[in-house]
């Protein structure tokens, strides 16, 4: 069985992949001038990709609930 430990590991790993994935997205879409597609409350969205942040941050969670 993994420890508390071994798994936040993996979600941190987890985590940074998923933040890596969004900066080379946007870097794609800006060198592409595509759209970047979304949806925002319940509605599909084409942003300039030009106007959206090109980092982000995604919510680590403490662990709390990790068993």
């Amino acid at each position: 069985m993994r420890t508390k430990e071994q798994l936040k590991e993996e979600r941190d790993k987890i985590v940074k992949g998923l933040e890596e994935t969004y900066r080379r997205l946007v870097e794609f879409k800006k060198q592409k001038n595509s759209p970047m597609i979304i949806i925002k409350d319940g509605e599909v969205v084409a942003l300039d990709p030009h106007e959206v942040p090109p980092t982000t941050l995604y919510k680590r969670n403490t662990g709390a609930n990790l068993t």
